[in-house]
């Protein structure tokens, strides 16, 4: 797993295998997912970001090399990486602590970036409970 800002897009990368990536300028030309989510924003769809991310997750979990990025690399690649914390069973809290202690200090730039970090864990734990 890399989180990283559209100014260190490697193209020919050989150690991705997959990207998740919050802004269109990336342009991929490699297997990858790009979300509608405007800078400093939200994701335009909470649902298609939501499976994008676990997917994603999933992904790494079953050992492929994924690249998060957005253009800076804070706001919503940080966004995403506290997702993934979630997913590894941390509260949302604990994910927004973990990532900027580990990631980058300035990562999650806005309230309502933390706040979906919360909705991302609620959405969560009701499919957990609901078998989906």
């Amino acid at each position: 797993m890399r989180g990283c800002a559209i100014a260190d897009r490697d193209a020919n990368a050989a150690w991705r295998d997959f990207g998740l990536y919050l802004d269109p300028a990336w342009k991929p030309e490699w297997p990858a997912v790009v979300i509608d989510w405007p800078d400093f924003g939200l994701p335009t769809s909470n649902e298609l970001a939501y499976q994008a991310i676990t997917n994603a997750f999933d992904r790494a979990r079953a050992g492929a090399r994924v690249e998060v990025g957005c253009l800076g690399g804070l706001g919503r690649t940080g966004t995403v990486l506290a997702c993934f914390v979630v997913l590894c069973g941390f509260s949302p809290l604990s994910a927004i602590e973990w990532v900027r202690a580990n990631y980058d200090r300035r990562a999650i730039e806005t309230a309502a970036q933390e706040d979906w970090v919360g909705w991302f864990a609620s959405r969560h734990n009701g499919a957990k409970e609901t078998g989906n």
